[in-house]
């Protein structure tokens, strides 16, 4: 076994490795950039080393900065992770010739799966399928709308070093294949350091399934089933989950089978991953293969029993495999959601912020938070913006499905926007529960983005009982240690009324046998919960079903979240709503003259120059965000009056680039 591993990544995959190598009794070394100082995976490594700048280039994707901290440290072995260096061939040259020990596959693996227009030939060449398309380098956009005729549309653009949703496109017709080439090309330097680009047809109504392989020095390679990972955002995976809804034993065994001759050809060794593309009738296509341990490797770990990251560690030292093909499990289902700072009501954008609240999903044993965040940790622009993985088990689908939503309901983050209740929107979402799934779900089901929901009537009421409980024992608390004026008395009593969204309603709190029982709008309520003042999360059991609700208070507003369902109201006495009722609303300010930024990043690029007429639509700006590239748009045809920021420059949410004159 190594003495001392160094982690050369950050976040929650770094915090997850430690644990590994933990219970395997190995020290660890955990690196830093600048804002990483005090991170989660600093405090808990045996040993920390400074790497330098924030950016990803000055810290973690430096080669000779990772080797520093190697030979400083003593570390005779480096566990990579993923993204960074995890699939950088000349990175594990340089440890090899230094003596350490890289946790993952072979230099030549990885260079001839890294390149994804080489692993097509070499997939083809193992007898795997393959997607139709161009295999050689694309030369410019005039080039790839050629190609793409030739192939015929859609067609997907993809970076040849890419992975993680970065770098590609779909292209429908020659406009935006000549811009999908143009961006894709732009996010594949500023991410992997190299812009080629290749095109392949884009199987349309595609399920996007994967196989997970382990394999050992000695020859010896097993496939531990499949992962259905169909429901993306912009190619990135959302939701996760272990085995596939749609998938047959026989179409689970050649994929593996495929998965396997591949490995092989390549003499592969470690964790890996096989991407396939699989249609509706489950004929299937090579995609990629990621040689190194997957984001969503947990739920493997959930029906399996294994710990990838301590099979990998023991290949890494020459040990043969404990199993055999016959011996890996397949035991009930597990369900993976990522959970991102972003912001699902503005079209997902990335929301920067320190964490002022962070509280995980507790007291289960089959649920798993894979974080590497704690309160007060900051999310910055320079890395990505996942928070953490929330991980479930069941029996069978609905119950890790349930249980998810239990999870997601008790997941407490403040200080940033989440993507929580567009994620229990999916889970809910009756195309999703059917299992009926594929890569363009999101954007069938969300065409128009992802929107606040209000629950319906019977649904509103819980949230409607939650608040009124909540002011109603804040009130009464006021009266028993600050006392009430005199003929004030009706602001304790049991008479409320709660606006929300939807409507108002009347609320009358009283006691029945001891319990709390509310009528609402002359629907009968009885409710028991064991919440205190201060508390962020409540749970309730509302007519004898039990939930988990958030809450937050100011004065006598309140916002309250469940089941995706995020919902701000207010409680007033019968004669205070009746004022609050009169005042007028305050007009929103017109901002319509300028061009505003959604969210903090660098403006990469500005497209347009004072004086100059611009059409609806037109490109504007692009602003780079946690490795991803936003183009901002013309809203109306307009003239440019005056440049407020120049490219280079970081800009912050709602600062203005662009005023128009009109």
């Amino acid at each position: 076994m190594p003495s001392k591993i160094l982690i050369a990544n950050r976040g929650e995959i770094a915090c997850r490795a430690i644990r590994t190598a933990r219970s395997m009794g190995i020290p660890t070394v955990a690196v830093f950039s600048e804002a990483d100082r005090d991170a989660v995976h600093v405090a808990m490594a045996d040993e920390s080393y400074l790497l330098g700048g924030p950016a990803p280039s000055e810290s973690y994707l430096s080669i000779e900065r990772i080797l520093a901290a190697c030979e400083h440290t003593g570390a005779d072995a480096v566990f990579p992770g993923y993204g960074f260096l995890s699939e950088n061939g000349r990175f594990v040259e340089a440890l090899s010739a230094r003596g350490v020990t890289f946790i993952g596959p072979s230099a030549e693996a990885i260079s001839a799966m890294g390149d994804k227009i080489e692993s097509k030939r070499l997939a083809k060449a193992a007898g795997v399928n393959t997607i139709p398309g161009f295999d050689g380098v694309i030369e410019n956009a005039d080039h790839a709308v050629e190609l793409a005729r030739e192939i015929g549309y859609p067609v997907m653009l993809k970076a040849s070093k890419g992975g993680g949703g970065k770098g590609m496109r779909i292209a429908g017709d020659d406009e935006s294949c000549r811009d999908g080439f143009e961006r894709a090309r732009s996010e594949a330097m500023a991410s992997f350091g190299d812009d080629t680009v290749f095109v392949e047809k884009f199987v349309e109504q595609p399920r996007h399934i994967e196989i997970q392989l382990i394999a050992d020095k000695h020859g010896n390679c097993v496939y531990l089933n499949e992962r259905e990972c169909s429901i993306q955002r912009r190619h990135q995976k959302v939701i996760e989950e272990a085995p596939s809804p749609f998938i047959d034993e026989a179409t689970r065994a050649a994929m593996g089978e495929q998965a396997v001759a591949l490995a092989r050809a390549v003499g592969y060794h470690s964790a890996g991953t096989v991407e396939f593309i699989v249609d509706a009738q489950r004929n299937f296509y090579f995609l990629e293969m990621n040689t190194r341990l997957q984001v969503e490797h947990p739920v493997t770990e959930f029906i399996t029993g294994l710990d990838l990251v301590e099979l990998m560690i023991r290949v890494a030292d020459g040990e043969a495999l404990p199993i055999g093909q016959a011996d890996v499990a397949r035991d009930g289902w597990s369900i993976e959601a990522r959970v991102y700072a972003e912001d699902p009501y503005r079209g997902f954008l990335p929301s920067i912020g320190r964490l002022g609240g962070f509280v995980e999903p507790r007291g289960d044993d089959h649920v798993r938070v894979d974080s590497g965040v704690e309160e007060g940790s900051e999310i910055t622009m320079y890395y990505d913006p996942m928070i953490a993985k929330l991980v479930t088990w069941g029996i069978d689908r609905a119950a890790a499905i349930a249980r998810m939503n239990d999870a997601l309901d008790a997941f407490y983050v403040r200080g940033v926007q989440t993507n929580m209740p567009f994620l229990a929107a999916l889970l809910n979402h009756p195309r999703f529960v059917e299992g009926r799934l594929t890569t363009g779900f999101i954007d069938e089901e969300y065409p128009d983005g992802f929107h606040r929901q209000l629950p319906d009537a019977g649904d509103m009421r819980r949230f409607v009982a939650v608040a009124t409980l909540m002011h109603d024992r804040y009130c009464r608390r006021a009266a028993l240690t600050e006392g009430v004026m005199s003929g004030h008395e009706q602001v304790v009593g049991d008479q409320w009324v709660a606006m929300t969204p939807a409507g108002d309603y009347e609320v009358t709190i009283g006691e029945q046998d001891g319990r709390v029982m509310l009528d609402i709008d002359g629907v009968e309520l009885q409710v028991e919960t064991d919440w205190r003042f201060g508390w962020s999360l409540m749970n309730v059991c509302i007519n004898g079903t039990s939930y988990t609700f958030q809450v937050s208070r100011e004065g006598s507003h309140y916002t309250v979240l469940q089941g995706g369902y995020d919902v701000t109201l207010s409680v007033y006495t019968p004669a205070a709503a009746v004022y609050r009722r009169l005042m007028p609303e305050k007009p929103a300010l017109d901002m319509s003259r300028y061009l505003l930024s959604p969210m903090p990043g660098l403006l990469v690029s500005l497209l347009v120059s004072e004086g100059q007429e611009v059409k609806a639509g037109e490109q504007i700006a692009v602003i780079e965000a946690m490795k991803m590239e936003n183009t901002l748009r013309a809203e109306r045809d307009s003239v440019v009056g005056r440049i407020h920021a120049q490219p280079g420059s970081t800009v912050e949410r709602d600062q203005a680039i662009v005023e128009f004159e009109s």
